[in-house]
């Protein structure tokens, strides 16, 4: 039997930017995503060139008859929708509804990846302390490479995103680095 080598794909996962910023403790939030928002779209325009899955697993806001039209029309809505424009999905993205902080928990991600031959996800997006850090631990125990750069990820507390990075790296293995040098 011949050995063949099986080669792992990436996807590239945007969490939670189809965000209004109408939440608690966005005021603390929003110049973070500022400075993110240049380097995730950077990173969707990359992965798209060399064709890598771009997956957008997003909170419905509670709203759940929503799907991801209503919330990418609401947050372009908001007074902060020049957070959401540069990175918004095209009509061909994958989308990936959740309800609580990791993009794994009860959702379809698992199965989506595993069709799609992915054994690396890139996570960017928000928020770095929370649904960064918890789905990069439920990436962990699923086995599946993660990849998180720093200046892709966006905040509430300095000193928190500071020690959930340090976690990812340390305890789960996560690749920390900047959006420059990610590599599809």
């Amino acid at each position: 039997m011949e050995h063949t080598e099986h080669t792992e794909r990436s996807a590239l996962i945007v969490i939670d930017m189809i965000n209004t910023y109408d939440h608690v403790d966005a005021e603390l939030l929003v110049p973070s995503a500022r400075k993110a928002v240049p380097r995730i779209a950077r990173l969707i325009d990359e992965a798209r060139s060399h064709q890598v899955p771009v997956i957008y697993v997003n909170d419905n806001f509670g709203e759940w008859r929503s799907h991801h039209g209503e919330l990418l029309e609401t947050a372009l809505a908001s007074p902060h929708a020049d957070l959401v424009e540069p990175v918004r999905p095209t009509d061909d993205s994958l989308f990936v509804v959740k309800a609580r902080h990791s993009i794994f928990y009860e959702t379809p991600l698992s199965y989506l990846l595993s069709q799609l031959n992915v054994g690396h996800v890139i996570l960017c997006g928000q928020v770095t302390e929370q649904c960064v850090l918890y789905s990069a631990l439920d990436a962990h125990i699923r086995h599946i490479r993660a990849t998180v750069p720093e200046d892709a990820v966006a905040h509430i507390h300095p000193e928190l995103a500071e020690a959930a990075l340090q976690m990812m790296e340390r305890n789960m293995g996560v690749t920390i680095g900047d959006a420059a040098s990610v590599e599809f």
